[in-house]
């Protein structure tokens, strides 16, 4: 009897692992839509996948990475392939360029495969919200076949993906945010009008001169720290650029023709956006291979010079717990929930990221026999977001990933080292730049075309 009451169970199991996304989620998510639990079991798998790497960049994973055939100088070999790589920079980066290739690899194939899906009847549809199980082979297959790919080119060629994919995630991020700073400041406003204004208007005006006070230590702290009187001409130009720059969104955001044609714009928008400009700019200075003027935050916190403390890092080892790297991955862990579940009013924001959130049949509230409530449906009459360019940001997100575990250093020809370079640093303040043009545009758009609708 219990033996077919495992096997029942069993079975039930794998209906859910090879059925719909709304069978593995409905006891936890009874009342969220189909496409929503879609992609957040799409963005689970990404997030394993960070978690993964994260623990193999971890101090003391070289002893059972070099156990894996061919990997490294030093493990077994695979006959017919040299090895020639320094184990201990295994952690630092090989093993997570490897894992995020193969998340790199999945998505891509995803988006390339759900080219053009217009509604949850087209076939196509059916492999994007179900079959979850075998998608997780898939993608636990992938991962094992790039752990044996001969080193080669395969890390430098990497690296340049790497690099692309991350300038164009981070203007993904940018939008992402920009998303957020307007649905947070139009719920505010909403609340102060139909509650106690001056609790939330309070709130709103402490945020906005919370972030604009962290932007401008952030300043003083990099003329402090990143800049030297008679050095770091480029770390000079950057800070001062982009706080002219930031003075300039934030001036444009409050002025009366702005507010006119978009009063939904303001300065809490802008003061989040400039505070995420700093990170970026932050970001791009840690990655100068100029140590006088990139100092480490193990320096700056142990007031130890930049001369003393070069000696002793090595080019070949990544801090893995980099400040930067942190912030980046607690900004890219926000950002992908965010994009699994946002619902967005902006039209602007809704065409860049090829989203349509009222474009589906609700469905309404769905109950089994079982008097359980169901995921519902909301794409019978046409999908609410593009699942090809969906799968196309994770895409990125992986690369994103690889370069932020591995603080954007690059490989050498003999993959025995790691070093810093300036590709790097020109990548992340050009997609500052990018970013608040992009920001500039959804303030200014709708005063250049008055006959379309930006609401």
């Amino acid at each position: 009897m219990g033996a077919c009451m495992a096997l029942c169970s069993l079975a039930s199991c794998a209906s859910c692992l090879c059925g719909s996304a709304p069978c593995l989620l409905c006891g936890c998510c009874p009342f969220t839509n189909n496409s929503t639990v879609t992609r957040l079991v799409f963005s689970s798998f990404l997030l394993l996948g960070t978690l993964v790497s994260v623990i193999m960049i971890l101090p003391g994973m070289e002893t059972q990475l070099r156990k894996i055939p061919g990997f490294c100088q030093g493990g077994t070999t695979i006959p017919g392939i040299e090895n020639h790589v320094n184990c201990d920079v295994i952690v630092g980066y090989k093993s997570v360029y490897r894992m995020c290739f193969a998340m790199a690899c999945f998505f891509f194939l995803f988006s390339a495969i759900m080219i053009r899906v217009r509604s949850s009847k087209d076939p196509r549809a059916t492999i994007q919200n179900g079959f979850w199980f075998f998608k997780f082979l898939i993608l636990v297959g992938i991962t094992v076949g790039a752990f044996f790919i001969p080193d080669g080119t395969f890390h430098n060629v990497w690296f340049y993906f790497g690099i692309v994919g991350s300038f164009m995630f981070i203007l993904i991020q940018l939008i992402l945010l920009i998303d957020f700073a307007h649905s947070w400041n139009e719920v505010w406003v909403r609340n102060a009008e139909e509650g106690n204004s001056k609790c939330w208007f309070s709130g709103l005006l402490f945020f906005t001169i919370l972030h604009y006070a962290l932007a401008f230590a952030a300043i003083v702290l990099f003329y402090l720290y990143y800049t030297k009187p008679d050095n770091c001409a480029e770390h000079k130009f950057f800070i001062s650029f982009n706080l002219i720059l930031c003075v300039i969104i934030s001036v444009v955001s409050i002025l009366p023709k702005v507010q006119d044609v978009s009063p939904q714009s303001g300065l809490l928008q802008s003061s989040l956006i400039t505070l995420y400009t700093m990170y970026v700019t932050w970001s791009a200075m840690t990655n100068n291979p100029n140590r006088e003027c990139n100092p480490s935050l193990l320096s700056l916190v142990s007031n130890v010079s930049t001369a003393e403390a070069t000696p002793t890092s090595s080019p070949g080892m990544v801090q893995w717990w980099d400040a930067q790297g942190i912030v980046g991955l607690i900004i890219f862990l926000f950002c992908t929930f965010y994009a699994s579940i946002r619902s967005s009013s902006n039209a602007q924001v809704n065409r860049l990221m090829q989203t349509e959130e009222g474009k589906g049949s609700g469905g309404g509230e769905e109950v089994g026999e079982d008097g359980l409530r169901r995921v519902v449906d909301n794409e019978e009459e046409g999908v609410t977001y593009s699942y090809s360019f969906f799968h196309f940001h994770l895409f990125l997100a992986s690369l994103y990933i690889m370069m932020t575990l591995t603080n954007w250093y690059k490989p050498d020809t003999t993959t025995q080292a790691m070093q810093s370079t300036m590709p790097a640093v020109w990548v992340k303040i050009c997609s500052s730049w990018l970013s608040l043009a992009l920001y500039m545009w959804t303030l200014v758009a709708p005063l250049i075309f008055p006959n379309r609708d930006f609401n």
